[in-house]
């Protein structure tokens, strides 16, 4: 949904606090996923039966500074051959 570079994080359920509308949908057998009912950005990927603690998030989504840092590189594998990581920060296929 994002068609390109992607940047999300984690965090306990109980401490995300969205404000404002979204449209959740089943995208798979336990898992949905939460966009913008506006613009159709996507916002979340929720999976409540395998991670019941807690949620996925997009940080562009997130307003303000958010102290994070990236932690590895995932799908790697399918990156576009034009696009070299080079961050020393580890890669899961």
């Amino acid at each position: 949904m994002s068609g390109h570079h992607w940047v999300s994080a984690h965090a306990p359920r109980a401490t995300l606090r969205i404000e404002g509308p979204v449209a959740w949908f089943a995208s798979s057998p336990g898992v949905r996923r939460g966009i913008c009912p506006t613009c159709g950005s996507f916002l979340f990927w929720d999976a409540p039966e395998r991670e019941p603690d807690t949620i996925s998030f997009a940080l562009g989504a997130v307003d303000g500074p958010t102290g994070l840092r990236l932690e590895r590189h995932i799908f790697t594998a399918d990156k576009g051959d034009y696009h070299d990581i080079a961050d020393g920060l580890p890669q899961r296929p």
